[in-house]
């Protein structure tokens, strides 16, 4: 009689167990654990880590740039620089934003400064060309060779090229950083 009692007890009490924070306290039988849903839920609860904002990656590659730049821009604030150098690659080439190469180029420059062999060669790479910000080829290749320094192969190579932006560039994106005037 004492097992009947405690097992009809607690499958009275199974309903509380599997109710959600994010339903209202209404229940859920399956609440969403690993979705892309779940993540901009606790992203917007500022809850970050790296593989939460890591999880940006897999929104620009299918193509949900305007949920990707939330997630990023929220790490970023967080202080994850990975963050910072995709809202770069973000703003540099329009995805989900008009192309702002100003913007592209304070993320490198505050991703470098946060120590990010990344940030480093794309901010060097913007002083190089002038992009985003006032042309300083010197400054430009002391970034490079910091990353270098910090093992970045994409910065080993270009120094070995003598520093040839054309050695980094797709020959497609060669519009993109001819001088405007």
């Amino acid at each position: 009689m004492l097992i009947r009692l405690t097992l009809a007890a607690a499958l009275l009490a199974t309903p509380a167990l599997c109710q959600s924070e994010d339903d209202g306290g209404g229940g859920s039988v399956n609440p969403e654990e690993m979705t892309l849903n779940r993540v901009m839920k606790n992203v917007r609860r500022g809850q970050t880590d790296m593989v939460t904002c890591a999880t940006g990656y897999l929104m620009v590659k299918k193509g949900d740039h305007t949920a990707a730049r939330e997630l990023f821009q929220r790490c970023a604030e967080a202080g994850y620089t990975g963050a910072m150098t995709w809202l770069s690659q973000m703003d540099d080439n329009g995805l989900g934003g008009e192309e702002n190469p100003d913007a592209a180029t304070e993320w490198s420059r505050r991703a470098a400064e946060a120590g990010d062999p990344v940030g480093k060669f794309n901010y060097g790479l913007s002083l190089m060309r002038g992009r985003g910000v006032s042309q300083d080829i010197e400054a430009g290749r002391a970034m490079v060779d910091d990353a270098a320094a910090q093992g970045l192969a994409i910065a080993k190579r270009m120094q070995r090229a003598d520093y040839d932006l054309d050695e980094v560039t797709p020959d497609a994106d060669n519009w993109k950083y001819r001088p405007m005037f």
